[in-house]
């Protein structure tokens, strides 16, 4: 990676106390524009001395509750309420928002595949460098709060890592589970090079995600939780002195902690054609209980493909289009995550 600093400039000044509404001015020469740039949202809120926490949504552009849940959060948080500092990216893949598509329409990239990121790369590669270097540095907490997109649909829930750090890891399940999400997931990623997860993990720092929903929508529950999450990681890390807003006393019940433990985890289609779901998200399934089936729109003599659990627990993801292509992942099945006492 260069040397050079980012070449995105901030009218932000990162160490003063207040609110401040700013932009990153992210160079962006085109046809239409020579000089062109993308003026980008970063918002910070600080007062005092205390731990930083990093926001971010908008990661991926076709996922809501992460901007929603941070648009609200910095009109209504004052410094005055804070001991520390709050930095808020609502959008962190802004062309991708503006576009409501998962990668950026500018150069076709996925935000959360391209950390640490390239000064001299194209416009995701500076933003995710600009915020490797300027930003996650400043950082102890970083909160990235996705949902599956136009793709997939999940069960509500935080997400964290296995981390090798069995004290770090201690203090990432218990954020984990304060969140307030109905589930608590740790998941084993398909490929984690290039993201947002593995640079702050790599760095040493406490790092949230957050899963809450999906099919290019929100829903009442969805947005709530994302409220509550972003409440409740500003108090547990002693940014916010408010007290936290638990499931139970809402009446709901306790964030279940679960996990991806295998590969066989996630299922996968071999084929192309029309998707059937057979099992409701968030269902109890058993080895062999067919979760989707393929049908051949093109071909109506052949008959269609089934899809089965290869293992028995819990349907936390599922894919959501009616179309569906040779290699899309159909669902993800997760059991509860064994306690200190379980072994």
């Amino acid at each position: 990676m260069s040397s050079k600093p980012s070449r995105i400039i901030s009218d932000i000044d990162l160490d003063a106390d207040g609110k401040q509404f700013g932009f990153l001015n992210i160079p962006y020469s085109r046809n239409d524009s020579a000089w062109g740039s993308i003026r980008m949202p970063m918002i910070v809120i600080k007062n005092g001395n205390g731990p930083t926490i990093l926001f971010t949504g908008g990661n991926h552009g076709d996922e809501y509750e992460g901007p929603i849940g941070l648009l609200k959060l910095v009109r209504r948080l004052e410094p005055s309420r804070i001991n520390g500092r709050v930095i808020v990216i609502p959008a962190l893949n802004f062309p991708a928002v503006q576009a409501g598509t998962r990668l950026s329409p500018i150069d076709g990239l996925n935000m959360n595949r391209v950390f640490p990121g390239r000064r001299e790369g194209t416009v995701t590669s500076m933003i995710a460098h600009y915020v490797y270097t300027e930003v996650l540095p400043l950082a102890d907490v970083v909160v990235d709060i996705h949902a599956g997109g136009k793709s997939m649909t999940l069960v509500p829930c935080a997400v964290i890592h296995e981390l090798e750090d069995r004290a770090m890891m201690e203090r990432t399940l218990a954020a984990m589970r304060v969140f307030g999400a109905p589930l608590g997931l740790v998941l084993v990623e398909l490929d984690s090079d290039g993201m947002l997860d593995t640079a702050v993990e790599e760095m040493g720092k406490v790092f949230i995600s957050a899963e809450l929903g999906g099919g290019g929508t929100v829903t009442t529950e969805t947005v709530a939780t994302a409220d509550r999450g972003i409440h409740n990681m500003l108090s547990h890390f002693g940014v916010l002195n408010e007290p936290l807003i638990t499931r139970e006393e809402l009446g709901l019940t306790p964030t279940r902690v679960m996990h991806t433990p295998e590969g066989n985890s996630f299922v996968v289609s071999d084929e192309t054609g029309i998707y059937e779901n057979l099992v409701d998200l968030g269902a109890e399934v058993s080895i062999g209980t067919p979760i989707g089936r393929v049908h051949f729109f093109e071909t109506p003599e052949r008959e269609h493909v089934e899809y089965k659990a290869e293992r028995s627990g819990t349907l936390v993801c599922r894919y959501t289009p009616g179309l569906i292509k040779r290699g899309d992942c159909v669902g993800v099945i997760a059991n509860d995550y064994p306690t200190p006492a379980d072994g």
